[in-house]
């Protein structure tokens, strides 16, 4: 008997729009690392908008349209964290951001990169995408550009770093939340043979 909520259809296909978008993303973070390290801010930032409208546009298309596949599931998380991680390295580089914040966030990767190994051990190549890590990708990718603007002498650049710094804050602890809801999905995965073997 099934407890929880009923999950979506996941499909082995590979040529799909959201797939497509996932790749893009892809291809475009080491352009963006470079944009970031040589101060080319406007691309940066263009390159960030885009990335957080296909981050959006490829969760829409999936679900909409039933592509939900098990090479979107790992391609979406594996583009936000690359860009997440580039970010982070380019900014700390330009000492827009302190070290210990990427450490912050690269401890919660090394979390993560635990469970996925354990998970994987146990047969399960992917886990469903939590809202709360959505949320958090959503927050650090909204803060990244805004730091960026910050680094101005105007008065948006003035108005542009507390509000930054609000997403940081936000997107770290919601990084954080979604890696311990992630290891307890896990936990009630592994459960389930238990229990049904009993």
């Amino acid at each position: 008997m099934s407890t929880g909520a009923p999950q979506e259809a996941v499909s082995s296909r590979v040529l799909t729009v959201p797939n497509a978008l996932s790749a893009l993303r892809l291809v475009g973070v080491p352009v963006f690392l470079w944009a970031v390290l040589t101060e080319r801010d406007g691309l940066a930032l263009g390159l960030l908008v885009a990335s957080g409208a296909t981050d959006y546009l490829d969760g829409k298309i999936a679900r909409h349209y039933g592509l939900v596949s098990r090479v979107g599931q790992v391609l979406d998380p594996v583009a936000d964290r690359l860009y997440i991680v580039s970010t982070l390295l380019g900014l700390a580089w330009r000492d827009i951001i302190p070290w210990w914040l990427v450490a912050v966030l690269f401890a919660r990767e090394a979390f993560m990169a635990v469970v996925v190994l354990v998970a994987k051990r146990h047969g399960w190549v992917g886990l469903p995408v939590h809202f709360a890590g959505k949320a958090a990708t959503f927050n650090l990718l909204y803060a990244f550009p805004l730091l960026l603007l910050a680094e101005g002498s105007s008065t948006f650049a003035d108005v542009a770093e507390p509000v930054a710094w609000g997403f940081v804050w936000w997107g770290t602890a919601l990084y954080w939340l979604a890696g311990i809801l992630y290891a307890l999905q896990l936990r009630r995965l592994l459960a389930v043979p238990r229990a049904v073997a009993a």
